[in-house]
């Protein structure tokens, strides 16, 4: 049975896409199917691409301590957690019960470049204020510090001396779609093994 993922998003939702198109790609073969889209914003563009696919969609609150997020969550039998763009802090309390399954996608190649307030334009402006000859993306689990949780995979992306921000992200986000969806299947498939060799 292919595990059930919920993806988090707070913008457009263009690696959610990725993500959908890939599972469906897969048709039978695939270890792992959205079933949900939450986010913390009732308008995110993503509620709408998620809704289009027939997909579940819901808002939570995420100034609270975490419970109506892990309501949601059990609610709808969730496996594993995909962060997309989702731009809030999870909190404690559903790092402690979804430990190890949730994942999050970087735009630089952590631990570089990455903590609190590091995302989006600012990721790469920072990258290329450095003279980094390189950056890339990062699909880490989630833990409780930003961006420090166990690396699961690394895509490396040249900076070139033209580059400004929007045009690294371009590339960047263009890896992102590729590696992201296959970085949470071997998540997903990990899982499934992991669950077997333990029942």
């Amino acid at each position: 049975m292919p595990s059930r993922l919920a993806v988090l998003a707070s913008g457009r939702g263009s690696n959610l896409q990725a993500i959908i198109d890939h599972f469906d790609s897969l048709a039978r073969e695939r270890v792992a199917k959205v079933v949900l889209v939450a986010s913390n914003r009732a308008d995110s563009p993503a509620l709408i691409r998620a809704a289009t696919a027939s997909i579940d969609i819901a808002n939570f609150n995420a100034a609270d301590d975490g419970s109506e997020l892990l309501s949601l969550l059990q609610t709808f039998r969730i496996d594993l957690v995909v962060l997309a763009g989702y731009l809030k802090r999870i909190q404690h309390k559903v790092i402690r019960e979804y430990a190890g399954r949730i994942i999050n996608i970087h735009p630089a190649l952590l631990p570089a470049f990455g903590g609190e307030g590091m995302y989006g334009a600012r990721v790469h402006e920072a990258v290329i204020a450095s003279g980094a000859e390189e950056s890339g993306v990062t699909v880490h689990l989630v833990d409780d510090e930003y961006d420090r949780g166990p690396i699961v995979a690394q895509w490396r992306v040249a900076v070139d001396r033209a580059d400004t921000a929007e045009s690294l992200a371009a590339r960047v986000v263009n890896v992102e779609h590729a590696v992201y969806p296959r970085a949470v299947e071997m998540v997903a498939v990990l899982q499934q093994l992991e669950s077997k060799r333990t029942d």
